[in-house]
């Protein structure tokens, strides 16, 4: 029996080598698919176009500003400078009472009898015996041993307003206050830079001690002292 096809034209028998050309072409297309790259397009600017033109000027704004101050450092504590009674001494001159051939003898009806008013008002500088500060009864200097407790008193009570730290205030309070007939602290008269200066300055004597009365011929009389208490900031 003959065989229908032509040996030689039988395509199968070269189909495996077909097989491993296509193959090999399709491996290459993906190797190449995969390996392939692409840049973006390159552009060129002018860079003149960056140049300024020298003959244009412009002129800057000018704006001012504020300065704002910084806020006060806190006040630091303050001394206080106490200064003595400086009022002008009075000399008083007392005369001999001392009978001599040369002494004139008066008639009862002469004798003029002089009553000492029971508001009689006698300065420190002059009073006989002066009002003691408790504590100086046994001193034999007592106007300075009064004037030593007053500093104290001063130093030890003295508080220097904030608000008057505050704002700066500053100087001396000219005091003068009056020992009533009892030993007791009167009326307080006060003349100073500021109010609130003066009002601790007030504050400070309204808290003196009673004391023992001043005396002027033997009685009881009301003494006026004065004394400047000076606020000085550091």
């Amino acid at each position: 029996m003959e065989p229908k096809k032509n040996p030689q034209q039988d395509l199968n028998k070269k189909s495996s080598l077909y097989f491993v050309f296509g193959l090999l072409l399709v491996l290459a297309m993906v190797f190449v698919a995969l390996e392939w790259k692409t840049y973006d397009n390159v552009y060129d600017f002018d860079i003149g176009l960056n140049k300024v033109d020298k003959t244009i000027i412009e002129e800057a704004p000018i704006f001012e500003l504020e300065i704002i101050q910084p806020p006060k450092p806190p006040i630091l504590p303050t001394e206080i400078e106490i200064v003595e009674d400086n009022d002008p001494i009075v000399e008083t001159i007392i005369e001999t009472t001392e009978a001599t051939t040369d002494t004139e003898i008066l008639e009862a009806s002469n004798i003029e009898v002089i009553d000492i008013p029971d508001d009689l008002e006698v300065i420190w500088t002059t009073i006989e015996e002066v009002p003691i500060f408790p504590g100086c009864e046994n001193e034999k200097d007592k106007r300075a041993c009064f004037n030593d407790m007053m500093q104290k008193h001063i130093r030890t009570n003295f508080r220097y307003p904030e608000l008057a730290q505050e704002m700066g205030q500053q100087g001396r309070v000219n005091t003068q206050f009056m020992i009533n007939k009892d030993g007791s602290i009167g009326t307080i008269k006060k003349r100073g830079p500021h109010e609130l200066l003066e009002s601790e300055a007030v504050r400070i004597l309204s808290k003196l001690p009673k004391m023992t009365p001043g005396k002027q011929r033997g009685t009881a009389v009301k003494v006026s002292f004065s004394i400047p208490i000076t606020f000085k900031l550091q």
